[in-house]
């Protein structure tokens, strides 16, 4: 990831909807939620509101979305997410890997099958 792209995903995840729509998304898995579940998992939020923040997030790359009968599905962009946590990574530690350690132990156990319970998008990280 460049820094451009990483600078636009930061940008779409620096408003509170969006970043609680992509935390709820990342819980989901790979078979995503339907729009009308995101919105009701955001408040009730209309339908014109999450179209507008779902597109956002599929502009920075961060959601996709394919169509199942007359339901459209958003799913977290799990590779566009792991390029930017990488982007951030990427020259840690300096010679220290005591410094990432808690960072790769964290996202080690949320794949980890019993571990990782999903949290409400609502909750603090």
């Amino acid at each position: 990831m460049n820094e451009q792209r990483a600078l636009d995903a930061f940008a779409a995840l620096s408003q509170e909807t969006r970043l609680r729509i992509v935390r709820l998304l990342v819980s989901a898995g790979p078979e995503g939620l339907s729009a009308g579940a995101i919105g009701e998992a955001m408040d009730g939020a209309s339908s014109s509101r999450m179209s507008f923040h779902l597109g956002h997030l599929e502009q920075a790359g961060l959601a996709v979305s394919r169509r199942e009968g007359r339901s459209i599905i958003y799913s977290a962009a799990y590779p566009a997410l792991s390029a930017l946590v990488e982007f951030l990574m990427r020259d840690c530690c300096q010679g220290h890997p005591d410094v990432c350690n808690p960072a790769v132990a964290a996202l080690s156990a949320c794949c980890q099958p019993g571990q990782g319970a999903p949290r409400s998008p609502n909750r603090s990280l």
